[in-house]
């Protein structure tokens, strides 16, 4: 789900309003120059670059003959590559996840440069909204009147000075070296304002800017751990009040998660799938496996379908539809939403195994072609329809399939550790037309069931209203008798914290996983 885009309107410099596009990623003393598709100019700004002049390669040698010079970048090519990504963020709805892999590899940053450029990149995402209130103190300014390409730069030189061990001076440094190439204007007003946040520490900023933790808890906490306060307030709510598990929460979304390989059932063996990647057997799931960095998709289990990329919650609340005790035929299984084609990846490969087939339908043509994708060579038959469609598209007769997964588009506040922008995109204002679809997705399904049959109704979110509110409520209203049956057996054995059923609620704090919700009905 992609957020507002930047308005258009008057830009501001350190020295007042200028005009222009707040688009722009950054001006030049001789006018604007044209950027690519990925907000990069076309000419002239890229490190190892002059804006004028002869053009120069990476190691200043002048491509017409000349001699070769020292030369060096205005700034370096790992921040250069975090701050573009994170323009990418800001300026166009990107998805941080998907941007950033491209942009190291055009610019052929692999090892330590690579892993700096990514957390320069995701730390920043994540601690957005601290750093904007300590920006927008220091400055003397709100941070939304700065110029955005100079507002990004200081968003990540003030992550840089706050969160890392870069020393403040080269963190000063480096960045007023980027707003002099993005907003040249700028360069003595981000200078001022750096050494100004330099001033205290990270926690010396909370304690000047947090609400009290004893009069306004739900503030404190969002300041101090960087999360807007209806997403703390909603954690706190599913945790039951509780706020010190809450912050336990706040601070594991701020941490960089692990890689999660799924080993797919009946054509790798997880052990063996560790030792060959270098990672790790999971603690809970059957089939995860756990990566310690790299990038999972050039590795060959990935390339050659006997892994695939996937948090260790997917897979436990997957296969916990599979493994739930069912009486009578076991041959025809849905997956009612199924792109991009991780859980239908798994779903499949058990179904291979135990002689079933699944149906996975996807509403979106493209997400479709990913689950085709992802599920190839698995009995896998994928539909590009909507799943509310049960009763009237022939390929999804009512009353005919003896499992269905329901994993229900969602806010997905369940993984923002994972998706660090998402947590400043989302708005309340989601969330009635999500569990408006949630529920009729949720009553289709259960339509499309056997009576006796089973239905695993998924969230990646812990927010109740689209956990406990969404299924009693389309429990109550579908028409046909359902029971709940108790999820916590249907997990490995040994799990703690699930609660006290027959829902479970996954979280990142207790469980290493992203904050997963699982209810099973049984159709009466």
């Amino acid at each position: 789900m992609t957020g507002p885009s930047e308005p258009r309107g008057e830009r501001f410099s350190d020295d007042g309003p200028r005009g222009g596009r707040s688009g722009d990623a950054g001006r030049f003393s001789g006018g604007e120059r044209p950027r690519d598709d990925r907000g990069r100019p076309e000419r002239g700004e890229r490190p190892g670059r002059r804006a004028d002049g002869p053009r120069e390669g990476r190691f200043g040698a002048d491509r017409r003959g000349g001699v070769r010079r020292p030369a060096r970048p205005p700034v370096d090519l790992p921040r250069h590559v975090a701050y573009q990504a994170i323009a990418a963020v800001h300026r166009d709805d990107a998805y941080a996840n998907l941007v950033l892999p491209a942009m190291l590899r055009d610019e052929g940053l692999t090892g330590r440069d690579a892993a700096f450029a990514t957390e320069l990149t995701y730390g920043t995402l994540r601690h957005t909204g601290t750093l904007d209130a300590i920006i927008t103190d220091a400055a003397g300014r709100d941070v939304q009147r700065i110029d955005p390409p100079v507002r990004d730069a200081l968003r990540l030189g003030t992550y840089q000075i706050l969160h890392t061990r870069v020393p403040a001076h080269a963190a000063v440094s480096s960045t007023v070296d980027l707003v002099r190439i993005v907003g040249p204007g700028a360069t003595g007003f981000a200078n001022a304002v750096l050494r100004e946040v330099a001033g205290r520490d990270s926690d010396g900023w909370v304690a000047k800017l947090a609400p009290s933790e004893e009069t306004d808890p739900i503030g404190h906490l969002a300041l101090a751990y960087s999360h807007p306060q209806w997403i703390v307030r909603a954690f706190a709510e599913a945790l039951g009040g509780d706020l010190r598990e809450t912050a336990r929460l706040l601070i594991e979304d701020n941490e960089r998660p692990p890689v999660h390989l799924c080993a797919r059932p009946g054509l790798a063996d997880p052990v063996a799938l560790a030792d060959e990647v270098g990672g790790a057997p999971g603690a809970f799931s059957p089939y995860a496996v756990y990566l310690s960095g790299g990038a999972p998709g050039e590795l060959a289990a990935v390339a050659d379908g006997r892994a695939h990329v996937q948090d260790e919650g997917s897979q436990l609340v997957a296969n916990a539809l599979a493994v739930a005790p069912l009486d009578g035929p076991d041959g025809r299984w849905l997956d009612l939403c199924a792109g991009p084609g991780g859980k239908a990846g798994l779903l499949g490969a058990l179904a291979a195994e135990r002689g079933a087939r699944l149906t996975a339908v996807e509403v979106a043509e493209h997400r479709a072609r990913l689950v085709a994708q992802a599920t190839r060579g698995l009995p896998v038959t994928v539909v590009n329809t909507d799943g509310r469609t049960v009763g009237a598209d022939p390929k999804l007769p009512e009353g005919h399939f003896d499992r269905v997964l329901v994993d229900a588009p969602c806010t997905g506040l369940g993984s923002l550790r994972r998706r660090p922008e998402s947590r400043w995109r989302r708005q309340p204002s989601d969330l009635p037309p999500l569990t408006r679809l949630q529920r009729e997705l949720l009553t289709a399904a259960l339509r499309a069931v056997r009576p006796g049959g089973l239905v695993a109704y998924v969230t990646c979110s812990p927010h109740t209203v689209e956990t406990h509110v969404t299924v009693t409520e389309a429990s109550r209203r579908c028409g046909f008798p359902v029971d709940f049956v108790d999820a916590r057996p249907l997990l490995p054995a040994g799990m703690p914290g699930l609660g006290d059923g027959p829902t479970v609620q996954l979280w990142p704090q207790r469980h290493g996983t992203d904050a997963m919700f699982l209810a099973v009905l049984r159709r009466g």
